[in-house]
């Protein structure tokens, strides 16, 4: 509303169209309550900054009743806004049950997320949970914004990593299974997946203990030979290895699912390589014949994109078969079609920042309109103090796993705490686990994307400080507000009260909710809103310390101060959803 207001009055003072307005909370050692950016003015006066400044702030105080006054910091001009002002915007915005979400339309662009997509020859680890959180907090958001979203994964259940562990259950398994053993699928799997790693160093050692140099020791280890065999005889659709391949997946699908469902995700649809790898020869072809590609003499066909400032990229070998560049094309175009949609975004480590750099550009010089509107959200690494995860030597941490830490760590510190009395043993385990799950979805997502994250577990599960508990901790104290409250009373319904600072910037920080929101999805970025979140419960505390909510002089008071706390609380549930995290009534 005021920067309609302000638009129409620059129109009438300067004589233009749509005028550029800039608007921003002042900042603390100012006096006022929004500022108006008068640089983008400057084109529409002619004027300098303090004649226009000037000129622009009286015909605002003249012209909107609640602004009562204004003053200027150089290029700024800080409005003072009247306290009734926010008084009615916190009712208007107190009337929303879905405060800051956007309901999607019938025609809404179709947004696909791709996120997960892990192998089948291991369980998830804490590698694959910050790409997990990463996609499924976008795909969240997105939603939020109003956009229609589909979730998916490819699932890389195919190549010589799927045999290495094939090949080391048939020859150490001792036909084990997740039933017999009582472990869960994708850990048998990748138990033998690190079983074939040190065999296959064995036989490295003892080659060269033979006197077989050791580049040549690597190609001729009998079981790195016999999981090549083994490929070839998949390719060729044996039918032996490709029921062992078919069993095997599946006991680390329904692993897969365990996990999933423990995190609170899913997917609309999953692609499997051993479906996908040959989609794309097709397009390579079409490709040739308008000129974007080029064969080899060798009969290799490849793309030239030093043009653009990169090398040449093969996308099809001489033996004809793809290579990941094609299938990628090829999948991409699959999506299109299963979906039609207008966004597709990949959450995939930085390691592969150039090879999507490669796909969208070949994308777009087949003719795909769409592939402009494809995004690479590229994500750093993540570690833990005992150093760099190594899949092959065992030494990764298992998803699983962590989070059962994660869980126990919440017990341990509630326990200490001693703040479950009157809970049953049921709702104390499930308190723990939204614990720890929101411990570690905030510590990872709260850190922009690109960045590399150092993952502390206990200092993750702080119930202090910029972390998911200390966020759920205040939702809770919220909660326990309402239940303390013996009186009758709307809490939508108030009756108008003097405000005091800190009610006035709690306002200001709710009404920027909906664009916070906006913002995170043009950006594909939770950070932002793990960032918004912790600002909120910061400002909240102070004015929980400070001010008499319960204990006002008017009832009133007690009502609004009550419905504003409500009203936060109900935005810290909602961030949180957004990140993945579950918030508990009591804790």
């Amino acid at each position: 509303m005021l920067e309609l207001e302000i638009r129409n009055i620059i129109k009438d003072l300067y004589n233009v169209g749509k005028a550029e307005i800039q608007l921003q909370n002042t900042r603390k050692e100012f006096i006022g309550d929004i500022t108006l950016v008068i640089f983008p003015l400057l084109k529409y006066s002619k004027k300098n900054l303090e004649l226009t400044a000037n000129e622009v702030g009286i015909r605002l105080k003249k012209d909107i009743n609640y602004i009562v006054d204004f003053n200027i910091v150089k290029g700024f001009l800080n409005l003072h806004i009247h306290d009734e002002f926010w008084f009615y915007k916190f009712i208007d915005l107190n009337s929303k049950n879905e405060y800051g979400k956007v309901p999607i339309a019938k025609n809404s662009p179709v947004y696909l997320v791709e996120y997960s997509s892990p192998n089948t020859n291991k369980p998830i680890h804490l590698g694959h949970l910050r790409n997990i959180f990463l996609g499924h907090s976008v795909s969240e958001i997105i939603k939020a914004s109003g956009k229609l979203v589909k979730k998916v994964q490819i699932i890389n259940d195919r190549g010589i990593q799927i045999c290495k562990s094939m090949v080391a259950w048939q020859d150490f398994g001792c036909k084990e299974t997740p039933d017999s053993s009582n472990i869960k699928g994708d850990h048998l799997v990748g138990k033998y997946y690190v079983k074939f790693d040190q065999e296959y160093q064995k036989q490295i050692n003892d080659l060269v203990a033979a006197g077989v140099e050791i580049e040549e020791a690597k190609k001729q280890a009998p079981i790195l030979q016999k999981a090549q065999d083994m490929l070839i005889k998949w390719e060729k659709g044996d039918q032996d290895v490709r029921d062992l391949w078919g069993r095997m997946n599946s006991w680390v699908y329904d692993g897969f699912e365990e996990t999933y469902k423990r995190l609170g995700v899913n997917f609309d649809k999953n692609y499997y390589e051993s479906e996908t790898y040959l989609l794309g020869k097709e397009v390579v072809n079409l490709g040739l014949d308008k000129g974007v590609f080029y064969r080899e003499n060798d009969g290799s066909v490849w793309i030239d994109l030093s043009k653009e400032g990169m090398d040449k990229k093969i996308v099809l070998r001489s033996d004809g078969t793809s290579v990941y560049m094609t299938q990628d094309i090829g999948t991409a175009i699959q999506r299109y079609n299963d979906f039609n949609l207008s966004n597709m975004i990949y959450t995939v480590g930085n390691e592969q920042d150039y090879h999507f750099k490669v796909l969208f550009l070949i994308l777009e010089k087949l003719g795909y309109s769409w592939a402009k509107n494809c995004f690479h959200l590229s994500y750093g690494m993540i570690d833990l103090p005992s150093g760099k995860m190594k899949s092959r030597q065992g030494t990764v941490v298992d998803a699983d796993e962590l989070m059962q830490e994660m869980t126990d760590i919440a017990k341990n510190v509630g326990q200490e705490l001693g703040k479950l009395e009157g809970m049953s043993n049921q709702e104390s385990l499930e308190l723990y686990e939204k614990i720890g799950q929101a411990a570690i979805r905030y510590f990872i997502l709260k850190v922009d994307p690109k960045k590399r994250i150092l993952f502390n577990p206990k200092e993750s599960i702080d119930f202090h400080g910029n972390t998911g508990p200390f966020i759920q901790y205040t939702y809770a104290r919220i909660q326990s507000l309402k239940r303390k409250y013996k009186g009758d009373g709307n809490f939508n319904s108030l009756d108008y009260v003097q405000l005091i600072e800190e009610e006035k910037n709690l306002i200001k920080r709710l009404i920027s909710f909906p664009s916070i929101i906006q913002d995170a999805a043009s950006n594909y970025s939770p950070a932002i809103i793990a960032n918004y979140v912790y600002d909120l419960v910061k400002e909240y505390n102070h004015y929980y310390q400070s001010t008499s909510i319960l204990n006002a002089e008017e009832k009133k008071t007690i009502i609004f101060r009550l419905a504003l706390s409500l009203k936060v609380g109900q935005v810290i549930k909602t961030s949180m959803e957004l990140l993945g995290a579950q918030v508990p009534a009591r804790m």
